[in-house]
């Protein structure tokens, strides 16, 4: 990740495309520039030579390429602390694209709930952290009726040790619960890299998986096809093109779309064959791109010459 001024950027994009690496994410305010990118090994020290020189900050984030949920039971105050948003902002140091959301329901031990909706919502990104509260029993109580609804790889972030949960979340980092202030403490901000290393590993058995079966076509690739789209070039929203493991999210309207982007050719095949292509449950807001493995891809290719 490179993170410095926007001076002599070009220089940065087409060294990375000179280097036969792919520019995952780019993120400019005013004149602060955030670039997360994948390079060959042996061309790092040339990209990191140029970063230095334009007098920004690289560094390895080993996040890069994921979409991460940061959920609260509410988007009250009194379940969207602080810690939530430092959360955010760790994991976005790590290189991953993050969302703070709450849910509608999720309030009070006995009466929290989750919707299929807000589930389906959730499954959409490549890993979800929770954050609970400061109750041993209402952490317990919250995390069988929420969390076993949620399928996408789940860290559960609470202030006590809870009990009994094992089986509805991958991972749990106790001692960090609602509190009214930022967490600038060194222990506080060690609660942050054990947060972040959680994910990590949870995410890493993922990617280890998805490498059992890989994908027809890397994201990078899908995501290099689709830059060159106009309704992308010309969307206004942060990040048009975000990076999943499996796939990735375009953030243009599925309703307009998604006969122009299943019709672009990958390798001469059409995107629509070789990958899954469904709106967002977030109000048709975005396209969700899921890239098939190349064993599904000859599956269906034998039935289609079954079929003739």
């Amino acid at each position: 990740m490179y993170d410095g001024g926007v001076y002599r950027s070009q220089e940065l994009y087409e060294l990375v495309e000179d280097v036969g690496g792919v520019v995952l994410l780019k993120s400019q305010s005013s004149q602060l520039l955030t670039v997360t990118m994948s390079i060959p090994e042996e061309d790092r020290g040339l990209v990191e030579a140029l970063c230095k020189d334009m007098g920004g900050e690289v560094k390895e984030v080993p996040l890069a390429g994921t979409e991460i949920a940061v959920v609260g039971p509410s988007l009250g105050r009194h379940h969207m602390p602080h810690p939530i948003c430092d959360i955010a902002e760790y994991l976005r140091r790590s290189g991953a694209f993050t969302v703070v959301m709450g849910l509608a329901r999720g309030r009070g031990k006995n009466t929290s709930q989750i919707n299929l909706m807000e589930s389906t919502i959730i499954d959409e990104y490549d890993a979800c952290v929770f954050m609970m509260g400061n109750f041993k029993h209402c952490v317990e109580a919250k995390a069988g009726m929420i969390l076993s609804h949620i399928n996408a790889p789940t860290v559960l972030v609470c202030g006590p040790e809870p009990e009994g949960v094992q089986g509805t979340c991958d991972a749990v980092v106790s001692g960090v619960g609602r509190k009214a202030s930022r967490m600038r403490e060194t222990s506080e901000r060690d609660k942050l890299d054990e947060i972040t290393g959680r994910v990590i590993e949870v995410l890493g058995e993922k990617r280890r998986a998805i490498e059992e079966d890989p994908p027809y076509v890397l994201p990078s690739e899908v995501k290099a096809l689709l830059e060159n789209y106009g309704p992308i070039d010309m969307c206004l929203r942060p990040a048009p093109l975000v990076m999943h493991l499996d796939g990735l999210r375009a953030k243009i309207p599925y309703d307009e779309n998604h006969e122009a982007v299943e019709s672009m050719e990958v390798y001469g095949r059409p995107l629509g064959e070789v990958c899954v292509i469904t709106p967002s449950k977030i109000d048709d807001s975005s396209i969700l791109i899921r890239i098939k493995s190349r064993s599904q891809v000859e599956y269906e290719d034998s039935l289609r010459a079954e079929r003739a």
